[in-house]
């Protein structure tokens, strides 16, 4: 039995292991949130036992829980780059599929198209508004910036400004607003799912997303011309790092010992 018990600790470091792994790995990651494994131990006992005599049977992963902290902001100067200081993420549309991720990465990037999207070709979410840049439905939209206004001007540039209005200046001087950027909120931002590149998808345990304009309720501010950095500390992943690796040698040596202890016993039997 202290082999199997002993067999779970070490899975459980080298789970450890992973998730810190993981965090270094993504330490200059713009928009990533660190995680940690969380463990529980296992105990086998019936109602004919004695609480006094239960000896426990090992532990299990009971979580990898992920840590929504703010990262640090880092001021770039680049007017599609924005960042969320506070709660709230971008909704980002799958253009094949329709899906929406949603994401602490605010860089954006403008198509030739018209379309504001980020890196990986998944369209910005906005509500739509009106020349004053008020925002006329609560049902955000991709971002679709016209190339040309109503004079036949050719677009010249796109600004993003910390109310999260979208405003795109033409040749002959005119500005018009195209949109304001959605936010969304989750009632339990820890069971969103992460999928990998710095998004996360909606499940039942972190429920549906609830849009609105940044700096209202429980969104945060948008601040324009910068991102927000990886959460992860480095410091104190070299620590967990140092302190898996013991679990790790500390459970290897447990198993060395009931070898010893085994073959201590066989060698009896044998004389």
């Amino acid at each position: 039995m202290s082999f199997f018990t002993s067999l779970s600790g070490l899975r459980n470091a080298e789970t450890d292991l992973r998730v810190i792994a993981h965090n270094i790995a993504n330490a200059e990651t713009v928009g990533f949130k660190k995680s940690s494994a969380q463990f529980a131990d296992l105990v086998a006992s019936g109602s004919a036992t004695d609480p006094r005599r239960t000896a426990g049977i090992g532990a299990t992963v009971s979580a990898i829980t992920q840590d929504f902290a703010l990262g640090p902001l880092e001021q770039t100067g680049r007017s599609l780059d924005i960042a969320i200081d506070g709660d709230g993420f971008f909704a980002l549309e799958n253009p094949f599929s329709g899906d929406l991720s949603f994401s602490r990465n605010g860089n954006f990037q403008l198509l030739a198209t018209g379309d504001l999207q980020d890196t990986l070709g998944n369209r910005l979410q906005a509500f739509p508004v009106d020349a004053a840049g008020v925002a006329t439905s609560t049902v955000p939209a991709p971002v679709i910036v016209p190339l040309t206004n109503g004079a036949g001007s050719a677009l010249a540039n796109v600004t993003i400004n910390n109310r999260g209005i979208v405003n795109a200046a033409y040749a002959d001087g005119t500005a018009t607003p195209i949109g304001q950027v959605a936010l969304a909120t989750f009632a339990a931002p820890g069971g969103l799912r992460a999928i990998g590149q710095t998004k996360w998808q909606a499940s039942g345990d972190s429920g549906p997303p609830n849009f609105g304009n940044p700096g209202i309720g429980a969104n945060g501010d948008l601040i324009s011309g910068a991102l927000e950095r990886s959460n992860v500390d480095l410091a104190e992943e070299m620590v967990s790092l140092l302190t898996a690796q013991r679990n790790f040698q500390a459970n290897a040596r447990a198993i060395d010992t009931a070898t010893q202890i085994s073959t201590t016993v066989i060698n009896l039997r044998q004389q």
